[in-house]
């Protein structure tokens, strides 16, 4: 069995006892290569850990199964790949500590006008009495969750320990949390919206869950609500988010992903002063490759022993 690794964005090198650890799962060759090169290594590849483009994919002539290195795997969805009994796996499940993190961090930004007082510098000594008046405090806050995956756990778990309630809401029936009694169908999405104090996009972008944040989402909100969106930007419409801010629909949006990326700088969302943002840069962790190497071997295992492999992704739906 082949085995092509393609380094890229979250796994920028792959280790000598990485690879030795690969090799004892199973694989009786593995080959590191560029993205340029890989094009003719995946040939002959049976598997692949990294990303696979169109082009790859056309010139893979005994490719069994992908693993991917993000947790969203939109670029995988072509319809060449989707149509193909190629098996995907991701890292799915394995990212929502920091993303969690990074949301509550943007969010504080906002909720303690952290950006504010950045912005201004030691003028800020000048601006205390309006910055306070600002200021919000979390606690017994409502804490409203789209997408109760790994990321939605995360956060949900963040959001209890800063005294918040925590609603949560789902396509499928997943299990509750502690933090979450019982989590709520797709009809509940109004409800969701008008219930809560904070609402974190948490899911994966899906053909259902584009552009999902509309006009008619924001118009549901309380005026006094933040947005937080660490995971797909294209889950927004990004004139509507705009308006929604400059009307005062919503209060505030947090984000490190945008509708388009990268971002040009004549979007409004530069301007629009209850907006902070981060260049898409929540998903970096310095456990982030080593958890998805853990989980590729294993996988190298289950796969050469016949088992259902972990992270496996559903093509139609997306994730």
């Amino acid at each position: 069995m082949k085995v092509l690794i393609i380094p890229g964005l979250t796994m920028r090198e792959v280790s000598e006892a990485d690879l030795s650890r690969i090799r004892d799962a199973g694989a009786e060759e593995v080959v590191v290569s560029n993205p340029r090169d890989a094009v003719r290594e995946i040939a002959d590849a049976d598997v692949v850990f990294g990303h696979v483009s169109k082009d790859m994919f056309a010139a893979a002539r005994k490719l069994r199964w992908v693993q991917a290195i993000s947790s969203g795997v939109d670029s995988f969805l072509y319809e060449e790949f989707k149509a193909s009994d190629v098996v995907l796996t991701s890292e799915k499940g394995l990212v929502g500590e920091h993303l969690a993190d990074h949301a509550f961090g943007l969010l504080l930004m906002l909720t303690r006008q952290l950006a504010t007082a950045l912005k201004f510098g030691p003028e800020g000594w000048n601006h205390r009495p309006e910055m306070r008046y600002r200021e919000i405090e979390l606690t017994g806050l409502v804490m409203g969750i789209f997408g109760f995956g790994g990321t939605g756990r995360a956060v949900a778990r963040r959001a209890a320990a800063f005294g918040m309630d925590v609603l949560a809401l789902d396509r499928d029936p997943v299990d509750p949390s502690p933090e979450v009694e019982r989590v709520l169908g797709p009809d509940a999405f109004d409800e969701l919206l008008a219930t809560s104090d904070v609402v974190a996009i948490c899911s994966p972008l899906t053909p259902e869950t584009r552009g999902k944040f509309n006009a008619a989402a924001f118009a549901r909100m309380r005026p006094s609500a933040y947005l937080v969106n660490v995971t797909r930007g294209e889950i927004m419409v990004e004139d509507d988010l705009v308006e929604a801010l400059e009307s005062g629909s919503i209060a505030g949006a947090a984000l490190d992903v945008a509708p388009r990326e990268p971002l040009p700088p004549d979007s409004k969302l530069w301007s629009v002063p209850n907006v902070v943002m981060t260049p898409h840069t929540a998903g970096a962790s310095q456990f982030r490759a080593a958890r998805n190497m853990d989980r590729f071997v294993g996988n190298i295992r289950r796969f050469l022993d016949g088992e259902r492999l972990a992270g496996v992704i559903d093509k139609e739906l997306g994730y």
